[in-house]
């Protein structure tokens, strides 16, 4: 295609795919993947429960059966879901049964939540190579993803927003 600087390059948007992880609290989380090269936006919110749209406070009661996660649109020409995966296994400890530290409660276990029989495939690998580095078993769940709900917009980007602002995490940070 010819443009009126000569140029016969046409501009196509980038092929993108999404991944879901639960790694504890979500914020820490989506920061991980947020400084990630190839990695074009994430969303916090809550996955595997049986409530639709649930609230914050729905899921911290413990009744929803969501799990707190950062679902992670990638483009993957620059980052492949492996390598997404792998940085799950660091951004956390996959031997806690439903926490994270000292975060309590099925919406802090770790679970990734695939989008196709492709991911599925790759996480299963993953979770066995990954076993090797760990001493305790991975309680890691990994189920299909069947409905993402975006958590209130306050939880999105949040320690971003906090550092930005001069807050704890801006402080602990150097900011």
């Amino acid at each position: 295609m010819d443009d009126s600087n000569g140029s016969t390059e046409s501009a196509s948007p980038a092929r993108t795919e999404k991944a879901t992880f639960g790694a504890g609290c979500f914020w820490q989380v989506e920061m991980a993947y947020r400084e990630l090269e190839g990695v074009i936006d994430t969303a916090v919110g809550y996955e595997g429960g049986h409530v639709d749209n649930p609230t914050y406070e729905q899921v911290c009661s413990g009744t929803t059966g969501h799990a707190e996660v950062t679902q992670v649109t990638f483009d993957p020409d620059k980052v492949s879901y492996e390598d997404l995966v792998d940085k799950f296994w660091d951004v956390h400890d996959p031997t806690q049964m439903n926490r994270q530290g000292p975060d309590v409660g099925e919406q802090y276990r770790s679970a990734i939540f695939f989008h196709s029989p492709e991911q599925e495939e790759i996480a299963k690998r993953s979770k066995a190579h990954a076993q090797q580095r760990f001493h305790e078993p991975i309680v890691t769940s990994i189920e299909p993803a069947t409905g993402f709900w975006m958590a209130e917009e306050y939880h999105q980007c949040y320690l971003q927003k906090r550092s930005e602002r001069g807050g704890l995490f801006g402080a602990l940070m150097g900011r």
